[in-house]
């Protein structure tokens, strides 16, 4: 959310497979900020409070820097939407029609009340499940092996930030869809609609953030 003020609002297979061309390096300054300030919302402009832009946390420059709290503002603000609209669809009562378990059908955690209760009442193999694929996702996220599969660089080494690898082509089983842009809806988008698309994210998602 800082850095959403800062810029005025801001996936093992048998055969190897092919290396993708790498992505050029470009990273993120503090004038890019400045310039994605004005995009993002012309009235409030560039506001940096805290100085986040020229706070060096982990002794990489400022561009590294930059890197990763843009990953953390987008990452955050996808995580904040996805997230309203699944506490919605639950405080409604919409839950799938079979069971989670053996014995704990999808409509008892449903009865339990709101979200927050709906969690307490998982059971706990449930829970962790959901934790250790997080965890999952997290991994292959970071991953310079699965980055360079799709012809990608990590975020905070002149990747850009806010963009999820292929894991078509490095998991063991076949992966249907994947988690960024599963219906190739992008690929289909001039680059002037992308642009216009993320600015509208960024600044979405800072909101719920």
């Amino acid at each position: 959310m800082a850095l959403s003020l800062a810029s005025a609002s801001f996936g093992l297979v048998g055969s190897v497979p092919a290396v993708q061309p790498r992505a050029v390096v470009k990273m993120e300054t503090a004038a890019d900020m400045e310039g994605l300030a004005k995009k993002l919302n012309p009235v409030v402009g560039y506001w940096d409070p805290m100085n986040l832009v020229a706070y060096d946390q982990f002794s990489v420059g400022e561009e590294a820097s930059i890197g990763f709290l843009r990953q953390a503002e987008i990452k955050h603000g996808r995580v904040a939407m996805a997230a309203f609209v699944g506490y919605i669809v639950q405080s409604n009562g919409i839950f799938f029609p079979w069971k989670l378990t053996g014995d704990v059908a999808f409509g008892d955690i449903a009865a339990a009340g709101g979200p927050p209760d709906q969690w307490d009442a998982l059971p706990t193999p449930a829970k962790v499940q959901i934790l250790l694929f997080i965890g999952f996702l997290e991994i292959c996220g970071e991953s310079t092996y699965i980055l360079e599969q799709s012809g990608m660089k990590h975020y905070m080494k002149g990747g850009k930030p806010g963009v999820y690898p292929s894991l078509k082509t490095v998991m063991p089983h076949p992966v249907p869809l994947d988690l960024f842009d599963p219906f190739g809806l992008q690929s289909k988008m001039s680059p002037e609609k992308k642009e216009k698309a993320l600015l509208a994210e960024i600044n979405n998602g800072a909101c719920d953030c």
